[in-house]
């Protein structure tokens, strides 16, 4: 496959946006059709007001329908979310893969060091073919290291390591008091909010990501959220994949039998490890705070993260993630993620050939440009899908204007309720 290496930790940072660029212009395809549909379009230019109507009573539809497709997405008895670099870009301030090369590898001058230069040159890194791209440089080295265990070149990756972990650690606090940056969050605040509000007899949410921070844990938090993530409840919280199968419960009274399933739980499994994960010498895995880039339990970029994944802890989180993939009546939201990790591409463009009853809705900024680019096949062999009916909705839209796409359940009566299902059911026939 025809793929270039993509950030799958953090945001990759705004790209050139070349002539005739949607980046960010919110608009959906629906399966089955070739034209992208505005919900939000630009008529301040438009001097015929007839027109101009004419087109925001077409937004409007399209909304509508974009509006019932979210609600009974969120109805659907399994919602999974598969939240990628993306989620972390624009407002939040997330260091993007340019950045850590230009921390890591550039000198003062914007040029690669001296040290860096000569590291290129040991391990034969063509920097005109591959460009400034660090995950390519760093399975560079750890090939040849696979051959040649050189001390300059094994440094050279610990320091490269130590600063993806700082840099993906320190920007949601504020440098010069370590006070957290919350106001970065809103975005998060309103996806987990608005998701979370599904039925608790439903199961649970399921939310994996490959990013390492620690925006998802913050932004639950804030709302008294309450997070499965595989780690015991007690300190020192140790990651043990059972905890994934409880729940929590409401029980008023010591005498009541049976309980009630409490509100806003949900489950968050990061696939390529966390900030503050460490591997103790023993082999467990420990939340801690400010772990050293020798004991972080992270898959750092690198061409070699399909065979990292299948070690523990992040074989269990990816058993999940397929396990999840193959449940009958799922949604499955993707959100920010550029289909350049073939370990977590693949299973998509498996699953919505084979599981008959899954929607899969594919949220980025820029969904139309990439199935028009010639960057990646999963975006393109996923919208053929689409357009031969396959449940496959594309939006373009960035993660924030997503979050707030998303229809609040409990603003709808008890009556509104019922009338959506019926709507549903008739649609369905």
């Amino acid at each position: 496959m025809n793929d270039v290496p993509r950030s799958t930790i953090v945001p990759e940072g705004p790209k050139e946006l070349v002539d005739g660029s949607t980046a960010g212009i919110l608009k959906f395809l629906a399966p089955s059709q070739t034209e992208w549909r505005e919900i939000r379009p630009n008529t301040s230019s438009i001097s015929n007001e007839e027109e101009r109507k004419k087109i925001e009573d077409k937004a409007k539809k399209s909304k509508e329908v974009l509006d019932e497709m979210l609600l009974s997405s969120l109805q659907m008895p399994n919602l999974v979310v598969l939240a990628g670099s993306g989620t972390s870009l624009g407002e939040v301030g997330g260091p993007s893969m340019r950045d850590l090369w230009k921390y890591a590898i550039e000198d003062e001058t914007g040029t690669p060091s001296a040290n860096a230069k000569k590291i290129m040159e040991k391990v034969k890194f063509d920097m005109e073919r591959e460009g400034n791209n660090i995950e390519a440089l760093l399975s560079q080295c750890e090939a040849y290291l696979q051959i040649d265990e050189d001390s300059n070149v094994s440094d050279f990756v610990e320091r490269c390591k130590e600063f993806t972990l700082k840099k993906c650690s320190e920007f949601l606090k504020d440098k010069s008091t370590g006070a957290w940056l919350d106001e970065k969050l809103k975005a998060h605040c309103t996806f987990l909010h608005r998701l979370s509000r599904r039925r608790v007899r439903d199961p649970r949410l399921k939310v994996f990501t490959t990013n390492y921070d620690l925006c998802f844990e913050r932004a639950a938090g804030l709302q008294s959220l309450i997070i499965t993530d595989g780690f015991s409840y007690t300190k020192p919280r140790i990651f043990d994949p059972r905890y994934f199968g409880y729940d929590f419960v409401r029980r008023p009274q010591a005498t009541v039998e049976h309980g009630d399933y409490l509100e806003g739980v949900f489950h968050l499994l990061k696939l390529h490890g966390s900030v503050n994960w460490a591997r103790t010498n023993d082999g467990r895995i420990e939340e801690k705070d400010g772990p050293t880039p020798a004991e972080a339990c992270l898959i750092y970029p690198a061409k070699g993260k399909y065979q990292q994944s299948y070690i523990q802890p992040h074989l269990e989180l990816i058993s999940q993630y397929l396990a999840s993939l193959r449940e009958p009546n799922t949604c499955f939201i993707v959100v920010g993620f550029g289909f350049n990790d073939d370990h977590l591409s693949e299973p998509i463009l498996a699953a919505v050939t084979t599981n008959p009853r899954l929607r899969l809705i594919v949220a980025d900024f820029m969904a139309e440009d990439s199935i028009k680019s010639e960057v990646n096949n999963y975006w393109r062999e996923l919208c053929s899908l689409a357009n031969n009916g396959e449940d496959i909705w594309f939006i373009n839209a960035s993660f924030k204007d997503f979050a707030y796409l998303i229809p609040d359940l409990r603003t709808l009566t008890p009556a509104q309720q019922l009338e959506k299902a019926i709507r549903n059911v008739r649609g369905s026939q």
